[in-house]
């Protein structure tokens, strides 16, 4: 799948399990594992093609966005696909607008992982292994077939459009939606804004070529500094694999317990010990 999006909603995932080549189990890296996996969203019910006319053509919104310069989130991933499944992993998040994200993963109390996201590349230590790898965007595009974009993973773990509104970009009324409709080169998207508080509730993105589509739903808004945030979002990628044709269903789930926008620097610790191994 080759589009800008998709690789800003699971790089989170990818940068600790999918660049170290290694399995890791719910027990290494969960300190409270749940037995049901299942990601249950309330988002907007998807409206029958066969009554797709009751939409209504209205006038462009201004979609609320969250504004900041430092942010800090304590946050539980869930993650599942074909080859990995793990739940609620400790994950610590800092962000610096447009510079920085950093991301310290814990399991039983220890630090297991730590990565930093620059406009430039990705750095990524596995500290149980005692490696580290190095990437850039270019690479990533090239290895998983889709393009790796700093603002697009800002932008949707903040829970902003992850793409900016299109000058072609039409909004319609869906009961207790309005819908942004946009074309982005191959793709068509969908971002449905809540009536109620002008935020987007849910994306949905279908790769024309392919019909390759994910979903992702933001919920449970609380305010932060002012500014709604979304304290979770889910996500459902079904990409058809060009080797077999078979369709890849991926999940994943990010759930903040504490989310901080703040005036300076929480710090950005990250120095690779001499003694780790690069794997790439």
């Amino acid at each position: 799948m080759s589009n800008k999006i998709t690789v800003g909603l699971v790089t989170i995932s990818l940068i600790w399990f999918t660049a170290c080549h290694k399995q890791r189990s719910s027990k290494s890296l969960a300190k409270n594992p749940v037995a049901d996996s299942t990601i249950v969203t309330n988002a907007p019910v998807e409206t029958d093609s066969s009554v797709a006319e009751v939409t209504e053509k209205v006038e462009p919104i201004a979609i609320k966005k969250v504004e900041f310069e430092y942010l800090t989130a304590k946050s539980k991933v869930s993650f599942k696909s074909k080859s990995q499944d793990f739940d609620n992993t400790n994950v610590n998040i800092r962000m610096k607008k447009d510079s920085i994200i950093w991301i310290s993963v814990t399991g039983v109390g220890l630090e297991v992982a730590r990565g930093i996201i620059t406009p430039d590349s990705i750095i990524f230590m596995d500290k149980i292994h005692r490696d580290y790898f190095v990437f850039d965007y270019a690479q990533l595009s090239k290895q998983y077939n889709f393009d790796l974009n700093f603002a697009l993973l800002q932008s949707v773990i903040i829970g902003n459009l992850p793409f900016e509104q299109q000058p072609d970009g039409r909004f319609v009324k869906e009961n207790d939606f309005y819908i942004l409709k946009q074309e982005i080169e191959r793709l068509q998207v969908d971002n449905y804004i809540a009536e109620s508080n002008l935020k987007l509730s849910r994306l949905k993105a279908t790769e024309i070529p392919t019909q390759n589509t994910f979903t992702l739903d933001y919920e449970d808004f609380k305010e932060v500094s002012s500014f709604l945030f979304p304290f979770m979002s889910t996500i459902n990628l079904n990409v058809k694999s060009a080797k077999d044709q078979q369709v890849r269903e991926t999940n994943m789930r990010i759930k903040h317990s504490k989310v901080e926008l703040v005036a300076n620097s929480p710090g950005f610790p990250f120095k690779v010990p001499s003694g780790y191994k690069r794997k790439r």
